[in-house]
């Protein structure tokens, strides 16, 4: 979920003269499914208006279309929709679908966390929005922009491999 917290990041002004963001005092956002190809830098994503198991299967759909053939293997929280019983049918009537789970508490193994603050920084820090309707068109410019350089997504998400070592984490 991506909230309207309008916080403060890393931002210059005037000495003396903090930089204020107004806020509405409301807990708005807007709800991202996405996952991130780890080799092409291709990236899937959904905005709907709940996160909710449903909402993740039908993200699912979105995915397996998405890579029409082939093994897909999804590295996942340990949200709740994600363990859902709703899913199972589909999970057994697609096989080459598997889900990997991390670990509890382990937001940096995840890359599409990194997609999360890359947007935040890019989108949600040092701006008021009015509406939420704002806050979804500039997800969506962002979202397109980004997946028109596949290379700059591996580049600042994904983990550089030489030789089977790790070489960075960008």
């Amino acid at each position: 979920m991506i909230r309207d917290y309008q916080a403060l990041q890393r931002t210059w002004f005037e000495k003396g003269k903090q930089r204020v963001i107004p806020t509405t005092g409301k807990h708005r956002g807007v709800k991202l499914l996405s996952t991130v190809d780890y080799c092409s830098g291709q990236v899937v994503w959904r905005e709907d208006e709940q996160y909710t198991a449903e909402t993740f299967l039908t993200f699912l759909h979105q995915v397996r279309a998405a890579y029409p053939t082939g093994k897909i293997t999804m590295v996942l929280d340990n949200a709740r929709i994600h363990h859902a019983k709703l899913l199972q049918p589909f999970l057994n009537e697609n096989p080459r679908l598997t889900f990997v789970f991390l670990p509890p508490y382990s937001p940096k193994l995840n890359v599409v966390e990194g997609l999360w603050k890359w947007l935040k920084s890019d989108v949600i820090n040092n701006v008021f929005y009015h509406t939420v309707s704002d806050i979804r068109k500039n997800v969506h410019a962002f979202m397109t922009s980004i997946m028109e350089k596949p290379a700059e997504i591996i580049d600042r998400l994904c983990v550089r491999m030489e030789s089977g070592e790790i070489v960075e984490h960008l």
